[in-house]
């Protein structure tokens, strides 16, 4: 899981790298109160750290492919405020518990994220970006998996932290290309057959996303 996701980041990085400069010299760039809109394609991948009571064990969520819509308010021509939408699904295991490899289920996770950003280059028509903020989680429909000892799996809602950084890319007129890094720093309590087991689990999800903007 975690070469899946260093493999994901760098070629990110690299795409960014060698991103061609623009020769369109019309092209004004962004501007305070511009606001845009993007579609992206979301690779979203965990990186599980757990603690299990009474019967050990570890953690492990599967990734998951999504599709995310976000919006970005420009204050500044340099900063920005971006709010996302996904869902995503996720299947746990409790892998080497005293009880054998435990089935949780699946899970739906909404975790709407508030970041502000800080654009580099603005009136380029390649702009990077860094950006942070948080997000708040909410976990729903959990079903447990047919025959296995975990009957229920309940999950506790909350906050946490974010950090991102990406890239858009003139394309044309108002339409952009995007590549988005972002890391949630996401936690979670589960408790397990209504408490007789529970659970601390650090999800802390690396989200790659690829996808097009257009800007009003």
């Amino acid at each position: 899981m975690r070469v899946n996701k260093a493999i994901l980041v760098a070629g990110v990085m690299a795409v960014a790298s060698i991103a061609p400069v623009h020769a369109d010299e019309a092209y004004k760039g962004f501007q305070a109160g511009d606001i845009m809109v993007r579609g992206r394609m979301l690779a979203v991948i965990p990186d599980v750290s757990s603690s299990v009571s009474g019967i050990g064990g570890s953690v492990d969520a599967s990734n998951s492919l999504v599709p995310e819509v976000d919006a970005s308010y420009f204050f500044t021509p340099n900063f920005a405020v971006e709010g996302i939408a996904a869902v995503t699904r996720h299947h746990l295991r409790d892998k080497g518990s005293s009880a054998g490899d435990v089935d949780l289920g699946h899970v739906s996770l909404l975790p709407p994220t508030l970041t502000g950003q800080w654009h580099f280059m603005p009136d380029q028509a390649f702009s990077p970006y860094v950006g942070a903020g948080v997000n708040y989680t909410v976990f729903f429909d959990a079903q447990t998996a047919p025959g296995s000892i975990a009957h229920t799996v309940k999950y506790r809602d909350g906050f946490g932290g974010a950090v991102q950084a990406g890239f858009d890319y003139h394309l044309a007129g108002n339409w952009y290309a995007n590549v988005d890094v972002k890391h949630l720093f996401l936690s979670t309590k589960a408790k397990i057959n209504g408490g007789a087991v529970e659970s601390n689990v650090s999800l802390d999800p690396t989200i790659v996303g690829v996808g097009i903007g257009y800007k009003f």
